[in-house]
């Protein structure tokens, strides 16, 4: 029977969301076969060396591909962004589709279909909405729910994103009819927008001013108004990129008092501070980035979140835009910081920083590590293949060396970048072999997948298990004259 298996990966220590132990792991047919003490046999027999071996790194949140509100295009296409992923140690990934003003929601995923065709590792999507007009809402949503893209993504800010209140009301009924799970950017559109012309009359348009055009009370204000609104409907919300003490605070109290509720951070909050902001010339642009990056004492409060639960993830945001005229430059190259395109590269960098700096630094275990970068995603998302070493999922995995030290540099991210903002950083911990469904995708500094040879893979809805909900006495009907306004 042993010699059935594909692959024998032996003398490893696995890593999982709750336990690490020695042991060795079959696969057979792109799948885990068996975990056990010693496995014999196998056509192909990996020797661990006493390495960890983890479940493949699941990127939830990544712009590959995508035009943004502006019309300008990502970096990365879902070759380069697929390959980059590969390297920092995922298996998977989960970027955005983006429908934009005027289209419907069968024109965006058929054109993601055809971009996400190119990508070496296993890939969905996330829905972005801006323009949920009635066919789409009782139409185009639930069919696109039907093929296994169970999350939608809304904005509280941006003139071409905002739904408002009442457009994040309709999302999130139509994502409660459906199981789907509805993520959401957090900023006060008005306070940002009242920032902007204050800092603009004094003529502050430098990058560095970015840093204060986006105050931490307007993510706080939104974080908190949007999940009064996912209660009301009674459906489960996703809070992304939480860059403050308050915003995480807001999130861990609700979590707490029983709300559907699930949040990331992302490195650069964890990385950077608004001084990397202000560098010369406009140098600073690189560091451009919404909610922007804050200051020591917010790292602080944010990974004593990220040790605490209070974060199901911390995801890379990956954004990237190029130093020059296709990307952060397309207003100009002395552009005002509101013109400067919003974001940062990073989908190569996720694990390996969070590992140097969270496992090696002692702020977090092994364990919290995987769940943060890879079995929480696939329970939030619905990845139900994925994230998890036990027969039957999918041989995502990944083997590190816990203990190589490195520099990390542009040439490390394997993307199509012309920088890193992670750039010199001393790093412990690198993948070193990373497979998606059995097949080894990277293996000693190498590519070995080929283009395309990742799947979609469709998603189940949230896994809401222990999350009650909040009741409202509005909506119980012995108390409403026998309604539920809800229903």
């Amino acid at each position: 029977m042993s010699e059935a298996f594909d692959i024998v990966i032996h003398s490893g220590l696995i890593a999982t969301a709750e336990m690490q132990f020695k042991g060795d792991l079959a696969i057979r047919d792109g799948r885990i076969a068996a975990v056990a003490e010693r496995i014999a046999g196998g056509a192909r027999r990996i020797d661990a060396g006493g390495r960890i071996v983890m479940p493949g790194g699941i990127e939830a949140h990544a712009h590959i591909a995508q035009e943004s509100a502006a019309g300008v295009m990502t970096a990365d296409d879902y070759y380069s962004g697929s390959v980059s992923a590969a390297f920092g140690g995922n298996s998977s990934f989960i970027p955005f589709a983006a429908q934009h003003r005027g289209q419907s929601i069968d024109e965006v995923l058929a054109s993601y279909d055809a971009r996400g065709a190119r990508s070496v590792i296993d890939y969905s999507y996330h829905l972005i909405v801006s323009d949920p007009s009635e066919a789409v809402l009782t139409d185009q949503l639930p069919r696109a729910f039907a093929r296994g893209i169970t999350s939608f993504k809304v904005f509280t800010t941006y003139d071409l994103l905002n739904l408002g209140d009442a457009g994040m009301l309709d999302i999130l009924t139509v994502a409660r009819k459906h199981g789907a799970i509805t993520m959401v950017h957090c900023e006060n559109d008005a306070m940002v927008k009242w920032m902007n012309r204050q800092l603009a009359a004094q003529g502050l348009t430098a990058p560095k001013y970015h840093a204060i055009s986006r105050p931490a009370l307007a993510e706080e204000e939104a974080i908190n108004r949007a999940i009064q609104l996912a209660k009301l409907v009674d459906t489960p919300l996703f809070i992304v990129h939480v860059s403050t003490p308050g915003g995480a605070e807001i999130v861990r109290r609700e979590k707490f008092a029983g709300a559907k509720l699930f949040a990331e951070t992302c490195p650069q909050y964890l990385a950077l501070t608004r001084e990397d902001l202000d560098r010369p010339g406009m140098d600073g642009a690189k560091y451009i980035c919404s909610p922007p990056v804050r200051d020591r004492e917010t790292q602080d409060a944010l990974w004593h979140h990220v040790a605490l639960g209070t974060f199901e993830s911390v995801s890379s945001d990956h954004a990237p835009y190029r130093a020059d005229e296709t990307g952060k430059f397309g207003a100009g190259p002395d552009a005002p910081y509101p013109k400067i395109a919003n974001g940062m590269p990073g989908i190569a960098m996720r694990l390996p920083y969070l590992f140097s700096e969270g496992v090696v630094g002692g702020r977090i275990t092994l364990e919290q590590f995987v769940a943060l970068t890879s079995t929480n995603a696939a329970k939030t998302f619905g990845c139900t293949a994925k994230g998890r070493i036990a027969p039957g999922m999918d041989a995502d995995l990944a083997i590190w060396d816990a203990e190589e030290v490195w520099t990390a540099t542009l040439a490390d991210q394997h993307d199509n970048m012309d920088y890193t903002p992670f750039e010199g950083m001393e790093i412990t911990g690198k993948p070193k072999l990373v497979m998606n469904r059995g097949a080894v995708i990277v293996e000693d500094g190498e590519l070995k997948a080929r283009e395309g040879q990742g799947r979609f893979f469709g998603r189940a809805p949230a896994d809401l298990r222990g999350r009650g909900g909040v009741p409202l006495p509005e909506f119980d009907p012995a108390r409403n004259f026998g309604v539920d306004p809800r229903a």
